[in-house]
Order: structure tokens, then sequence, then C-alpha cells
């Protein structure tokens, strides 16, 4: 399978020593869990897009330090490509401001939320009992899954076709779809628990204190990175068999 995965940021240059950069943090989760891939990155924050929607069977929408709701170029011209993938039915998956993205290009709201930043690893439950047997690329009889975090902005308002999933107290809305070729999740299967402490560390400006030591104790838990990899790349490959 042909994933292309459209970069809306970089690691930042002081953490890049030890945690690399996005496209690393990529290939591991994804190649660990089907080396067969054949991954394309676009930096689509530098304008950097497929010469071809078709060169890649389906794609995957990276994290961002920005809001989807700035008032940048770079961010409106992706916004109506996003909306272009759902057009054409490409299976994508959105990550955080992936996640975000696909709800303002689609019609949904996304907002700051009052709820304060939301680092660690945080545990989302399936909001009905039936979602796991009806989504076949889900494990059946699985209750909630935990992923690393790293966020202030949330979904307040979901797009039109839309069929929430999973959330929290913290974050109602932490996994979605829309339509059959949308998955939105969060949550950040590609970060590790070293990557995340060391971004609290480095965000201590801008984080409550009593935030952080609440998010550093949430890494002693575990986090369903793999499993959710896998659902991500089994949700993709069932939603291309479809198209």
């Amino acid at each position: 399978m042909r994933i292309g995965v459209l970069l809306c940021d970089d690691v930042t240059p002081e953490l890049q020593v030890d945690h690399l950069n996005y496209p690393n943090m990529f290939e591991s989760i994804l190649l660990k869990a089907d080396p067969s891939l054949s991954l394309t990155f676009y930096r689509v924050m530098e304008g950097q897009y497929p010469s071809d929607i078709d060169e890649c069977d389906g794609y995957i929408i990276s994290g961002s330090r920005y809001s989807v709701y700035d008032d940048l170029a770079w961010i409106k011209r992706f916004e109506a490509f996003v909306l272009t993938l759902y057009t054409l039915k490409k299976p994508t998956v959105g990550i955080c401001f992936g996640h975000q993205m696909m709800a303002q290009a689609l019609g949904g709201e996304v907002e700051r939320s009052t709820n304060g930043w939301g680092v660690g690893i945080a545990t989302s439950a399936f909001l009905k009992d039936d979602i796991t047997q009806a989504e076949s690329w889900i494990d059946p009889n699985v209750h909630n899954f935990s992923l690393v975090v790293s966020h202030q902005d949330q979904v307040s308002i979901l797009p039109p076709d839309s069929k929430p999933l999973a959330g929290n107290a913290f974050c109602p809305i932490s996994m979605y779809t829309v339509g059959g070729n949308f998955l939105a999740i969060q949550g950040h299967p590609e970060f590790s628990r070293e990557y995340s402490h060391d971004l609290m560390e480095f965000r201590r400006d801008r984080i409550p204190k009593d935030v952080i030591s609440a998010g550093q104790t949430s890494l002693s838990r575990h986090a369903d990175s793999e499993r959710v990899t896998a659902w991500m790349l089994a949700f993709l490959r069932h939603s291309a068999a479809k198209s």
C-alpha cells in the first residue's frame, strides 16, 4: 500500500537531537506494523503536494503546533486540499491537527478548549458498546484505548455525515469518522513517552505547572500506539477496497 504523509509541521529543532523529526516517527510506527508499506512525505506547510492525488492509495495528516483556524495561506490551501480528498473519497487518517482539520474543512467547528492543555497519556472510551462490532477495522470487544496527547484545540461540532466513535471527559470527541473514507484521531500514536516528556518540559513557559505534573505522572501508563496504528492501516485498506 502506498501511503502519503501530509506533514503540517516539524519537531522543534531543540528536540530533534534526541527524537528526530515527524517523518522518522511515522516511519517507525508504520513500517513496524507493515514493512511492505511505501511511504511518501509531503511538506504541505511549505506548499509540497502530490502532483496527482492518486500517487498514493491513502493519506495520513500529521499534527502541528498551529491551529486550523490560524489565518495563514498554507492552512487555507491545505483546508481546500482536505476537502478534495474527501470529495474524491481518498482514504485518509487525520491525527491531532489533522483530526481538527477534517472537521473544519467539512463544515464542523474547532475551538480553543476551555479545559486547557491536554498532555501526557489520555484514555478514550468507545461511546457505544456496538462500535467495535460495527467497525470491522477495530479489534472486537475493546472498550477503550490510550494515546499520548498534546493539544489545546478540540473539535466542538462535528461535520455532517460524521460518526463519533470515542471520547472522554476532557475531550468528548477524540475519534470519529466522516463518510467511509475519513478517520480522525485526536491522540498521537507516533509520539513516544520520551518525546511527550521532553515536549512538556520544552513548553513549561506556556503550560501550567500542575498540568505538566499530572501529564508527566500519566506517562507511567500504557499507550496503545501499536494497536491504534494497526487500526489506522486497517481503516485505510478497508476504505480503499470500497472506493
